[in-house]
């Protein structure tokens, strides 16, 4: 045996001499309101790679690369770019990561994995931000149905584990309610929030008075507030699912949140107009499509012994407008959408979901025989009392004219007060309630 096998620090040795130590350097040779012009680093980086430069301050702050071509590339910076001059050194970072471990559950972080409570946080084995989903071929089907405490859900709607689903609401109609009932209440092992383009105040009320202590205690949240650049703000919604994905891979029931994707599209809009992209989707560029397929196809069950990501994401509508860029967008990619109407949030009743509207793709199979012949038979009175509503509050209707209607004045109020049930344990009891209220039985 030689002196050389007996050297404990020989394996760190060998591993210094494969170490590059030369390091890239670019500069600045063209800059503006938007982001700068970097020469000498097209032929290291690569498209969406970060890169390094000091500010005015000195601080070293971050960009994100968006074009390349053979003269440059042009970045997008994550900080302020005042102090800039042409000229200045750029550095080249590489791929975007993220180093997530379960010591982030109860924890506030930014995009980039800082927290932002002040407090250390442990960090984990970096995983690339732009990870790749499951294969398609060997993914689970849905699973189980799951329980959200919400009555209007768990019969009408149901969850199931992996289902990705969008939330779509205009403002003042008790999203964030909504959210935050399902955050405290939605059955899984961990949630995992992204608050996109959030006013700071909302970050800390959201965290204080909707989640509250019992939805923190098993929650990470992502943020980037509205006063952040846009490649933050898009980060946000990225590194949140790359968290989702690391507690997915342990085995674990992911709940995950996405508060709001259109606010990630506005994000991912700014920059790509500024990388040179046109707006051909009413004001939103075609790149739109891949990044919230590939957001959405990130979730959903995994695979082998991996867990799943039950995804609900929200998407502000102006008007009620489904048919929107962003909206028309996520529908096609999601499981189902769950539609919030500014009438019946008027009208007092919470949560405001308009079940005519919405659609849960786990259906019938999330529910049993009697439980699917329960919510066809809710939605037939829905839609015949949805039909004939302006006949019947303007007095042009006679009791006894149509059996089916009379049947539907005298239910549809029932039912709906069902819908208003935020307190539930289970999708049974809510099932339970509802037959009562169409006055049938019901075996569980």
């Amino acid at each position: 045996m030689t002196i050389d096998t007996l050297d404990p620090f020989a394996p760190i040795r060998a591993r210094l001499t494969t170490i590059d130590r030369s390091v890239p350097v670019g500069r600045i040779v063209a800059l503006d309101g938007t982001g700068f012009t970097v020469a000498g680093l097209s032929r290291v980086a690569r498209l969406g790679d970060d890169i390094r430069y000091r500010d005015g301050a000195g601080r070293v702050v971050r960009a994100e690369v968006v074009r390349l071509d053979r003269d440059g590339l042009r970045a997008t910076p994550f900080g302020p770019a005042e102090g800039l001059a042409l000229g200045a050194e750029v550095l080249a970072g590489g791929p975007p990561g993220l180093s997530p471990s379960t010591g982030w559950v109860g924890r506030v972080v930014d995009p980039f994995g800082a927290p932002l409570d002040g407090r250390p946080l442990p960090q984990g084995q970096r995983r690339p931000i732009t990870g790749a989903p499951p294969a398609a071929t060997r993914r689970r089907a849905l699973g189980a149905r799951l329980s959200t405490g919400v009555a209007v859900l768990d019969t009408m709607l149901p969850l199931a584990a992996g289902q990705r689903v969008g939330l779509f609401a205009g403002s003042g109609v008790g999203k964030s309610s909504l959210l935050g009932q399902l955050a405290r209440r939605l059955q899984g092992d961990v949630c995992v929030l992204a608050l996109v383009g959030e006013r700071g105040r909302e970050v800390a009320d959201f965290i204080r008075d909707v989640l509250g202590p019992e939805g923190m205690a098993r929650t990470v949240i992502v943020a980037a507030t509205a006063d952040m650049p846009a490649p933050v703000r898009r980060r946000a919604a990225l590194s949140a699912m790359t968290v989702a994905e690391f507690f997915r891979d342990q085995g674990a029931r992911v709940a995950f949140f996405c508060d709001s994707v259109t606010r990630l599209a506005e994000a991912h809009r700014e920059i790509a107009l500024a990388a040179g992209e046109s707006a051909e989707l009413r004001g939103h560029p075609a790149s739109l499509t891949p990044l919230l397929a590939s957001l959405a196809e990130r979730a959903g069950p995994g695979v082998d012994d991996q867990g799943d990501i039950t995804a609900v994401m929200s998407v502000l509508v102006a008007g009620s407008d489904l048919e929107e860029p962003v909206a028309d967008i996520l529908r096609g990619q999601l499981d189902g959408h769950v539609v919030l109407s500014r009438s019946i949030a008027e009208a007092g009743r919470f949560p405001a979901v308009d079940v005519l509207r919405s659609v849960s793709r786990s259906l019938p199979r999330a529910a049993t025989p009697e439980e699917n012949s329960l919510i066809a038979e809710a939605r037939r009175l829905l839609g015949v009392m949805e039909r004939s509503e302006l006949m019947v509050n303007s007095g042009l209707y006679d009791r006894g004219s149509a059996p089916e209607l009379d049947r539907a004045i005298s239910l549809v109020p029932r039912v709906e007060e069902v819908f208003t049930r935020t307190d539930l344990t289970s999708p049974p009891q809510a099932f339970a309630l509802l037959a009562q209220a169409l006055g049938r039985g019901y075996a569980g």
